[in-house]
C-alpha cells in the first residue's frame, strides 16, 4: 500500500522498491548487445562440448585401435566400413572422424588459450602493480623491458622459444606467456598510476599495512575492469597464436592435436577436393575467436564509462 503525506506525491512501499545491484546493472548493460549475448552463448556451448568430448564424441580419434585406414578421406555424411559410425563432417587421411577431432581439438585450444592468458595475467599484473606503486628506477626498468618485449613480433618470439624448447603443450603455454605478459603489465600500470594517488591508498600507508596487502587487497581490485577486458581479448589472441604455431609445425605434438594442427593436416588436400579436412576445423577456430572477441568488445563498453553512450 502506498501512503499519502499531506498533498505530496504518494510514497512507495520500501519493500516493493526494486534495488538495482551493480551485478544486475552489469548484466542488463551487457545484454543490450545481442551480438555479445549470442557470443557468450556460443562460447558456453563450445566449453561444454570441449569438456564433454570424451562422452559425446562419436569416436576417440586418437585411439589407434578404433581407426581404420580404409575409412580415410571419406566425404561428410559417409558411413564407416562396418556401418557403425556416420562421419557427419568426413574423415582425415588416417580415418579419424573430423567431428570427434574438432571436439578434442577444442579441448587443447581452449586449455592452452585460457591457461596461458591466466598465467600471463598474473605475471603481467604483478609487475604492472609493482612498477606503478614503486615508481622511480623500478618503474623505468620494468617498463623498458615491456617496451622491448612489445617491439618484437609476437609470432617471431614464440617461434624462437619453441625452436629452442621443442614441441609440447607446456612449452606452447610458456611461449605464449612470454609473448603476452607485457600487455597486461602496461594496462595495469596505467590504471594503477591513477589509483595510486587516491585517498584510500594513502590511508592504507598511514596504517602501516604491508606493501603486498596494499598492492593485492586495495590497489589490484580497482584495476580489475580493464584487466578483465584485456584478459578476454588475450584469450582469443592466445588461441589464434597457438593455432598459428601448430599450423607451422612448432606447436602442440601430434599426439595432442589442437584446431591449428587439424587444419595443417588437411592443408595438402585442399586442392584435391578434400576440403573438409581443413575447412571444418577452420570454421570451429573462427567461430571460437569471433565469439570471444564479441564478448570482449561488449565488456570493454560496459566496464569503461567513457565509452558508454
Amino acid at each position: 500500500m502506498s501512503a499519502v503525506v499531506g498533498q505530496g506525491a504518494p510514497i512507495e512501499d520500501p519493500a516493493k522498491v526494486k534495488v538495482e545491484t551493480p551485478f544486475r546493472r552489469f548484466c542488463s548493460e551487457f545484454a543490450e548487445s545481442k551480438l555479445a549475448l549470442g557470443g557468450l552463448i556460443v562460447i558456453s556451448i563450445i566449453i561444454v562440448v570441449a569438456i564433454l568430448a570424451p562422452f559425446i564424441s562419436p569416436q576417440d580419434p586418437y585411439d589407434l585401435a578404433v581407426l581404420d585406414i580404409m575409412d580415410g578421406r571419406l566425404e561428410p555424411g559417409a558411413q564407416s566400413g562396418d556401418g557403425a559410425i556416420t562421419y557427419w563432417l568426413g574423415t582425415d587421411d588416417q580415418g579419424r572422424d573430423m567431428l570427434s577431432g574438432i571436439m578434442y581439438g577444442l579441448r587443447i585450444s581452449l586449455t592452452v588459450g585460457a591457461g596461458s592468458a591466466f598465467i600471463a595475467c598474473m605475471v603481467g599484473a604483478s609487475l604492472g602493480l609493482a612498477a606503478a606503486y614503486a615508481g622511480g628506477k623500478t618503474d623505468s626498468i620494468i617498463m623498458r623491458i615491456v617496451d622491448l618485449q612489445l617491439s618484437f613480433p609476437s609470432i617471431l618470439v614464440a617461434l624462437m622459444i619453441l625452436a629452442f624448447l621443442g614441441k609440447s603443450v607446456t612449452n606452447v603455454v610458456i611461449a605464449i606467456v612470454v609473448v603476452e605478459w607485457a600487455y597486461y603489465a602496461r594496462t595495469v600500470r596505467g590504471t594503477a598510476l591513477v589509483e595510486r594517488r587516491r585517498e584510500y591508498i594513502e590511508a592504507a600507508e598511514c596504517l602501516a599495512l604491508p606493501r603486498y596487502r596494499i598492492l593485492f587487497r586495495h590497489l589490484l581490485p580497482n584495476c580489475l575492469p580493464p584487466l578483465i577486458v584485456i584478459g578476454t581479448m588475450q584469450v582469443a589472441r592466445a588461441i589464434a597464436l597457438e593455432a598459428t604455431l601448430s599450423f607451422l609445425g612448432l606447436g602442440v605434438p601430434i599426439t595432442e592435436p589442437s584446431l591449428g594442427l587439424l587444419i595443417a593436416n588437411g592443408y595438402e588436400y585442399m586442392l584435391s577436393g578434400k576440403y573438409w579436412i581443413s575447412f571444418y576445423p577452420g570454421i570451429a577456430l573462427l567461430v571460437t575467436i569471433v565469439a570471444i572477441n564479441l564478448v570482449g568488445d561488449q565488456l570493454r563498453d560496459v566496464l569503461n564509462p567513457r565509452l558508454q553512450k
